[in-house]
């Protein structure tokens, strides 16, 4: 039997719901596909820099997230343009913006190196 998987636009509601309970300001970017479709998180640090997280499965299909870009932490304009390039390719992803200073993901999945 295969694994259950959670409806993404059902996952995104309640990470941003409890974002925003947190205090934490969130910004949807593109809402995608509501059954399968893939996460762009952009984490705004309010001046403590910025992160690109796209989310991705591992070897196992455990959901994990990769940074998008080479280094940790980007200019904001850099994020801006993969993310353009990102819904050209494919309209479906969704893309949030979450301002927290810590620059902590607050979705479940480790991060893939």
């Amino acid at each position: 039997m295969d694994d259950v998987q959670l409806q993404t636009a059902l996952w995104v509601d309640l990470v941003t719901t409890r974002c925003q309970q947190e205090g934490l300001f969130v910004t949807f970017i593109n809402k995608g596909a509501p059954y399968t479709g893939t996460i762009l998180l952009k984490l705004n640090g309010q001046g403590n820099g910025f992160r690109l997280l796209t989310q991705v499965r591992d070897i196992d299909g455990a959901l994990g997230w990769m940074h998008a870009l080479d280094e940790e932490e980007v200019e904001e304009n850099q994020i801006d343009a993969y993310i353009r390039r990102a819904l050209d390719r494919d309209p479906d992803i969704w893309v949030i913006e979450i301002e927290d200073k810590t620059l902590t993901n607050p979705f479940e999945g480790k991060l893939i190196e």
